[in-house]
């Protein structure tokens, strides 16, 4: 059987309350001026791919958006005019983005055994990777999605390479990703305590000297940062209509 049989199959059997915790501060940085979680894709925000993705997961109970002051209206509205029901909450986050889930996290339903964190700007995910991550962490506690990596990896200090990276054992780690729901907030909150930079929310977990498993992510699976990464979603969303 099948990955997609055997998640269908699972998905019968009685699986952990999971709330979704969105970060969506959205940035106009390097998207020319624009915030990336409003810029249209399609005929639609590029948030709205993304909370639609969540909402139609049969896993996810409930979800959390954490955003900009500034975008809270905007947001809000979001939700309101696409009936996202699983929405339960638009709140403003903190100064840095672990700062801005952990108070996701701390905003989710006392339900809640599992958290989902998955980035505002990630609208293609496919809903076999939300299945397939949420349920790797009912078992273990800790998952996300990943690829491999295609390129060649060079480690360099400035324009000099250092050494050649085994590419077999590097994977781009995706979201969404899931956690126990007492475990990921005492690890975004030692973190925060520590004065630690942590890159994703799986680095929080792993510096407290939990593993995190990792499940079959998708190429398609991209995060808009960029003019040219809305281009390729635009193609992948076009390819898949």
């Amino acid at each position: 059987m099948g990955l997609f049989g055997r998640l269908r199959r699972r998905k019968n059997a009685q699986t952990p309350y999971c709330a979704a915790v969105v970060p969506a501060a959205g940035s106009a940085t390097r998207m020319e001026g624009q915030d990336k979680i409003l810029t249209i894709l399609g005929d639609y925000p590029v948030l709205v791919h993304t909370l639609r993705a969540l909402n139609d997961s049969a896993l996810i109970q409930e979800i959390v958006v954490v955003t900009r002051g500034d975008l809270i209206v905007p947001v809000g509205q979001i939700c309101r005019d696409f009936a996202f029901g699983k929405v339960t909450k638009v709140i403003v986050g903190g100064d840095t983005r672990t700062a801005s889930v952990l108070a996701g996290a701390r905003e989710v339903s006392g339900e809640a055994e599992l958290i989902a964190i998955h980035d505002g700007a990630r609208p293609l995910v496919p809903p076999e990777v939300v299945d397939a991550a949420i349920l790797r962490a009912a078992e273990c506690g800790a998952a996300a999605p990943a690829v491999p990596v295609k390129d060649t990896v060079k480690r360099a200090s400035g324009a000099l390479v250092e050494a050649t990276l085994d590419r077999d054992s590097l994977f781009a780690v995706q979201t969404p990703q899931v956690f126990q729901a007492d475990l990921i907030r005492g690890a975004l909150q030692k973190a925060l305590d520590d004065g630690a930079a942590v890159t994703d929310d799986c680095a929080a977990v792993e510096r407290i000297g939990m593993t995190v498993a990792l499940t079959e992510g998708s190429y398609e699976n991209i995060k808009i940062t960029t003019p040219t990464d809305l281009l390729i979603a635009e193609a992948i969303l076009s390819g898949r209509e």
